[in-house]
């Protein structure tokens, strides 16, 4: 038996309402893009739905520039572990005196 109580998002129908929750407020605000007048400085702003496009590509790009940096920034998943027992190591080779201690 499980006495955690289950979280709002363990249940499937409540996460398909929140998807839902948020189509919804996609396409009303895209909606809106034909009602709001907006004071734009440059011309492709007056194109429909430009910030929505703008927004999405961000986000591609985001998306794309991370799995870019994650070659180089990518460490093994024991890495700290490694780091930690290296350090213990060295401890106790200089007989538990480091120059931290200072």
């Amino acid at each position: 038996m499980n006495p955690e109580k289950p979280h709002f998002f363990d249940k499937p129908a409540n996460v398909r309402l929140v998807i839902r929750a948020l189509f919804a407020c996609c396409v009303l605000l895209l909606a809106l893009d034909f009602v709001i007048h907006r004071h734009v400085y440059h011309s492709w702003e007056n194109l429909w739905g430009f910030y929505a496009l703008y927004g999405f590509a961000g986000c591609v790009l985001l998306v794309l520039v991370a799995k870019w940096m994650r070659t180089f920034l990518m460490r093994d998943e024991d890495y700290y572990l490694r780091r930690e027992q290296a350090a213990d190591r060295d401890e106790q080779q200089s007989g538990g005196h480091t120059d931290d201690a200072l």
